[in-house]
Formats: structure tokens, sequence, C-alpha cells
């Protein structure tokens, strides 16, 4: 029987459900699971939770040596056995066979949580958790522990059950605990104004622990007061969320030269999209940021995107909207916002890239996703799915055309159709302009899609013109803005 979720815990049902399918699995032997996910979203919140609820045993490894760590983990093993003797432990292949141990009885949440902690000081430990969980072992087969290894460094996490790796194979759960979505996030913060909403999430994005241990729960009581809780908040010095952005950054164990890192992560905040693009903004070639870019995708800082036209082509977004901000605000004049000196003035100056390399990119992404998860199928015409932007070729004037949004359906065949194209503008009301091009661009593409049901959807966070409303009802354009994106219009 599933054990109730907390009434604390926001959302979360997915990972709650599939934890506790794990630790009641009736498995006869021990069994591993992995938890990941970027830091501050949840993670120890939800596992604690789960070892509260299932009486299992929560362990958080510290940076420490391998015989502190040893120490720490034979303390916690005997507070939580009640055991009336000191209990030691010699190396991890003891520690392992303990933790083993506890789930002698019954099925037992174990929790070691921050993981690559341990492995830092004792790289062997991967390939002990593998040797204790052999089939044969007597040790294994007598017991019913549920082993939860847990982390926040997302490129070692991702290695732990990749490739060659000792515990490939052996996980029997490997959950990502995601950052919250654009609609949820306003859902935690409280905020009914979409536009409001919108704007804190283009700042600190779905991660949960911003409001609450980064903000103290302080949100901006309405639009008016959206520049003064950035004062108080991003921009001021003395708030955790000012250096955060760094801190996520330096904390990837796979970063060895910062500088370079934060110079990719400035390239892509840019608009640098492409590899070249990337390589060219830095100064370097495109082979010295080839392994960068991987770090930061292994990371969760970025993420890579297939051109929805030209499948040979790779576009990077950043992936976390506080580093974009911190890019694009904050470090350029980073001396200056240290200080604390006339911080309304140095936000004034930045208002103009915050608009175009932080709200904007973030609007279009939002667009990508609502098309993606929230449009119902009756929008676009049929199921979404793959939605991607992309660039089409324009032979007849030599130029290209960007396409913000483009909805894909896989047929029965494994084919696709293209059940949708669009242009998503944040500051711009759009009218019969940003209609006429997204029709020539259709036609561009009728030489590779039957376009002959291709719907044009224009997105806006301005409005649209009175000249879209001269336009004769027509079933092929869908306009969406930001009521709509946040689930108050008839598409959502």
């Amino acid at each position: 029987m599933e054990p109730p979720k907390p009434p604390d815990m926001f959302d979360r049902e997915r990972e709650w459900s599939a934890l506790s399918r794990f630790i009641a699995s009736g498995q006869p032997n021990a069994t591993l699971g992995v938890v990941s996910g970027r830091r501050r979203q949840g993670k120890t919140f939800l596992l604690e939770a789960l070892c509260e609820a299932a009486g299992g045993l929560y362990i958080a490894a510290e940076q420490a040596s391998e015989a502190e760590s040893l120490r720490s983990f034979a303390s916690a093993v005997g507070d939580f056995a009640a055991s009336s003797l000191p209990i030691a432990f010699n190396d991890w292949r003891q520690a392992i066979d303990a933790l083993l141990a506890v789930g002698a009885e019954r099925e037992t949440p174990i929790v070691i949580d921050e993981f690559p902690y341990l492995v830092k000081a004792s790289p062997q430990l991967p390939s002990i958790v593998q040797a204790a969980l052999a089939p044969r072992r007597a040790e294994f087969t007598a017991s019913r522990s549920r082993l939860l290894l847990c982390g926040s460094a997302m490129s070692f996490m991702g290695s732990l059950l990749s490739g060659t790796a000792p515990l490939r194979g052996r996980a029997g759960i490997e959950l990502v605990v995601p950052t919250l979505d654009f609609r949820l996030a306003a859902e935690f913060w409280g905020i009914d104004d979409p536009r409001l909403a919108f704007k804190i999430n283009s700042v600190v994005g779905g991660t949960p622990a911003y409001r609450r241990q980064f903000t103290a729960d302080d949100a901006p009581a309405s639009l008016d007061d959206f520049d003064a809780w950035m004062l108080r908040h991003p921009l001021n010095p003395a708030s955790p969320l000012f250096r955060e952005a760094r801190y996520l950054l330096s904390e990837e164990p796979g970063i060895r030269d910062p500088g370079l890192y934060h110079s990719v992560l400035a390239a892509v905040t840019a608009g640098n999209t492409t590899s070249g693009g990337v390589a060219g903004y830095v100064g370097r070639k495109a082979s010295d940021v080839a392994h960068p870019l991987h770090v930061l995708e292994d990371a969760g800082l970025l993420r890579r995107e297939p051109d929805a036209f030209r499948k040979n082509r790779t576009l990077y977004r950043v992936n976390e909207p506080l580093i974009a901000f911190h890019q694009a605000v904050l470090r350029p004049s980073w001396t200056e916002w240290e200080l604390g000196r006339q911080p309304e003035r140095l936000w004034a100056r930045a208002q103009s890239r915050f608009t175009s390399q932080v709200m904007g990119p973030r609007f279009e992404q939002i667009c990508r996703e609502w098309a993606q998860h929230h449009a119902d199928e009756e929008v676009f015409g049929g199921f979404a799915d793959r939605v991607a932007s992309g660039t089409v070729n324009d032979p007849a004037n030599r130029t290209t055309h960007e396409v913000d949004i483009a909805v894909f359906t896989v047929d029965d065949d494994g084919g696709e159709t293209l059940l949708a194209i669009g242009e998503a503008k944040l500051n711009e009301t759009m009218g019969r302009p940003h209609l006429e091009r997204l029709e020539h661009i259709r036609d561009l593409l009728a030489n590779r899609y039957d376009v002959t049901h291709t719907k044009l959807a224009l997105f806006s966070g301005s409005g649209f013109s009175d000249s879209l409303s001269a336009v004769p009802d027509r079933e092929d354009l869908i306009l969406i803005g930001l009521a709509d994106l946040y689930g108050g219009g008839e598409g959502a």
C-alpha cells in the first residue's frame, strides 16, 4: 500500500508514486535505485519524507574523508538499529553489508543522499555496491533493503548506470526529479497574473527552493512590485539568489576551467545557438568548445535540440533561467552589482538585455512547452509528438526564416506530419505581416511536407492587432496569448 504523500509536499505525485512502488515492490532480495536532479528541486525533502513514511534510514553524505564518512555511516546505522554497542566500519564493504542487513526483516528504504561526495573520496564505492548486490551473495538474498543513491551532480549521476559502469543493469528505478513546469511554478508561487508569473519564471524558472529557502516566501504582490522584488532578491548581493548561478556551475565536478564555461553560457544566452556560433563568440575553435558544451549538457545547464527542419543542425539553449539571467544581467556589471551601488540605475541599464536575452527566449520556450504538454489535440488537429524550432531555406530570396514553433505528429508508418508552424513575440502586437510571413514559410515547406492541413499559430505576449480580426474566419489560424498559455484560454 502506497504511504500517503505529506500534505506540505507540493505536486510530485509521479515521483512519490514511483518511489512508493519501488520500496514496496515485493522483491525477495535487496534492490537498487538511483535518484537525481539539479540542486534545489526538493529531492532531499522527497526522500526524507519517504523514509519517515516507510520507516526507512536516510543518510546525508558530506564532503569528507573516507574515514570520517565511515564513522558517520556507522553512527547512523547504530542509531537506526538502536544498538546498545558502538558500531564501527573498517571499509565500505562492511558499511554496505550493514545497510543490506538493515532490511533483513522487511522492505526498508535506505537513502544515501549526495552519493557523489562519497565517490569522490572513495572511487571504488560503485564497484563495492555492485559486488554487494551480486545475485548469489547470501547477504543480498537475505535482505529486502531498498537502497536509493541520490545526487545533484547530473553528469556524475547520469554516468552511474551508463556504458560499462559497475552499476549498469542493477537499478530497479532511475528517477530524475525535474523542475516544476511554468504552470506549476505559477501555482507554487501563488501568482494568478499570467504576465507576472511569466516574468518571475524568466528569472527563477521552476526551482522550488528559490521561493521557500532563497526568498523566504517573498513573492511579488503585483506587477508594480516586480522591480522592487528584483532589487530585494536576485539583484541584491546579500540574497542567496545573487550568487546561485555561479554556484550551480562551480558545483559540477567535470568543470575545470570556469571562465571558459561562463563564456560558453554567455554565448548561448546572447543568441549563439550553434557550436560554430559559440566558438566564434568565445574566440576558440569549434573543437575547443565541443567538450564544454557536452559537459554543460550533461549537467543540465544547457540542452541540445535538433533543428526542426535540418536534422544535421543542432541548436543549444540555456536550460536554467537563472543562468541566462546571470549571464545577461549580472555578469556584464558583476563588480558594480557586488558593491551594491545604485542598483536601480544598473537595473534600468540592463532592461534591454533582460527583455531580449532572458524574457524573449524564455517566452519562446514556454510556447513550445505549451504546444507539447498543455494544448488540447483539437488545437493543432493531432497529438504533438515533437515540438521544436528550426530554420527554413528561402532560395528565391537567398535567405532563411526562423520558425519558433514547429509541431509534428508521428504517422502510423513512422513518418511525420507537420501539424503547425508558429511565431512567438513577447513584446509585439502581432498582425497581418506576422501571419503573411507564416503563410510564406508554409508555402516553402510544401515541397517537403503535405501542408494542406498545417495550421499557423501566432503566440503573443502583447496581444493582436485589429487587422487580424479582419481576417476571414479560418480554421488554420491559431492565436495564443499569455492567458491561454497559463490555462485561461480555450486552447489550454
